[in-house]
């Protein structure tokens, strides 16, 4: 064999390797040439918290639809590619991968609860890909608890735990004039753990005592032996920082054992099926905490409100407004980016300045959460009722 022939055919083979290593890298990254932006919309669609799922996707797809009706975003549209982690920790890890590492996304929209948010967002630190959560509120979600550092790619369209725990704490001594409360929490959930324990520590800086700490599982379904002990304590005020699954039963159990003490809550409240569970009854002299109340004035929530409504035929709660604000951070932080590449998308959200969404105007912090208002809800048969906002901290 010839040199000149062995020498072509050396050039040869090494522009076929070249092409097949090109194309790898090409499918192995993300696109940012394609007339299409990939998002992931990873949620809880199936499980234990299917409401908070289901609701936060219709409102990331009411607002990556209207972007799209006009235009969508950088002259590309957003194609939002759906996932289910089942309400399970372990499904999330399993679905972000798959939505990084099969599907190409840019940026993730989801979870909703902090157990799960905290579990994929492993897998988008690790891969360096943004991802927004509108519902989950644990300080450990944004905030390694091993090394106290922010997670670079990790940012929420909601307050943290323990603002809300102590707003709660508040409207409970200087509002309830409550000097003694019991806490009931969820002893395997970061959020409820967070709130139980913000909630007392400013409780008893205002002068009042936590009298009692009592612990449930989520999925238990008799609550009666506990609050038989609680109830024998007679305290000012319960405080049950959970997701309505387990809430709503509580409540009910509570006051057909005539237990009429008010109880407090937090977020994990807010759903559709909370009256579903508990019945309007059981709903009375009940406050929690919230992002937002469909009662409020403000023409930017009745506008989303109508919106939503002609789309999916019924009243969104804070669940499908959080997550329709989360999107609405996505684009704004693209546009300021003017890029689709996640490094970049990442620094203009850490940017994040004054936007305006439906449940208030949000500025991200050095820690990636959202400085915004909350609210205060009273439940009467039910039905929410304004209590009062609370100014940003």
């Amino acid at each position: 064999m010839s040199k000149s022939f062995k020498f072509t055919s050396f050039i040869i083979a090494v522009l076929m390797i070249a092409v097949i290593f090109s194309g790898c890298s090409k499918s192995n990254s993300t696109s940012t040439s394609s007339d299409t932006i990939k998002v992931g919309a990873l949620f809880e669609l199936t499980g234990s918290v299917a409401t908070y799922g289901t609701s936060a996707l219709n409102g990331a797809k009411l607002y990556i639809d209207e972007v799209n009706k006009n235009g969508g975003v950088l002259g590309k549209k957003i194609v939002l590619l759906k996932a289910d982690n089942k309400s399970q920790s372990d499904e999330s890890i399993n679905q972000a991968t798959k939505l990084i590492q099969q599907d190409k996304v840019i940026a993730i929209l989801g979870p909703s609860t902090s157990t799960n948010t905290i579990a994929a967002s492993s897998v988008a630190v690790q891969n360096h890909i943004p991802l927004i959560t509108g519902f989950a509120t644990a300080v450990s979600v944004t905030v390694d608890p091993n090394t106290n550092k922010v997670k670079n790619e990790i940012f929420r369209a909601c307050f943290i735990d323990p603002y809300q725990g102590s707003v709660m704490a508040q409207f409970a001594s200087e509002k309830l004039n409550a000097k003694t409360a019991v806490v009931y929490m969820d002893d395997k959930s970061d959020y409820s753990k967070g709130l139980a324990q913000s909630f007392k520590d400013q409780f008893e800086k205002l002068g009042g005592k936590v009298i009692d700490t009592e612990a449930y599982v989520a999925g238990d379904q008799d609550f009666k032996a506990t609050l038989t002990k609680i109830k024998g304590l007679n305290p000012d005020v319960i405080f049950i920082p959970g997701y309505y699954q387990e809430t709503g039963k509580i409540a009910k159990q509570a006051r057909d054992m005539g237990i009429n003490t008010p109880l407090l809550g937090g977020d994990g409240w807010d759903s559709p099926d909370l009256l579903k569970i508990a019945g309007a009854s059981a709903l009375n002299n009940v406050y929690y905490s919230n992002h937002f109340i469909s009662t409020d004035p403000d023409p930017t929530v009745q506008d989303f409100i109508k919106k939503y409504k002609d789309a999916y035929g019924t009243e969104p709660d804070a669940s499908a407004a959080l997550v329709y604000d989360a999107a609405g951070m996505l684009v704004q932080a693209i546009k300021d980016a003017n890029s689709t590449e996640p490094a970049k998308i990442i620094d203009a959200l850490s940017k994040l300045k004054d936007f305006k969404g439906v449940t208030g105007t949000i500025t991200i912090n050095s820690e990636h959460n959202a400085v915004k208002s909350a609210v205060i809800i009273e439940l009467k048969d039910g039905k929410q009722n304004l209590v009062e906002k609370v100014a940003a901290q």
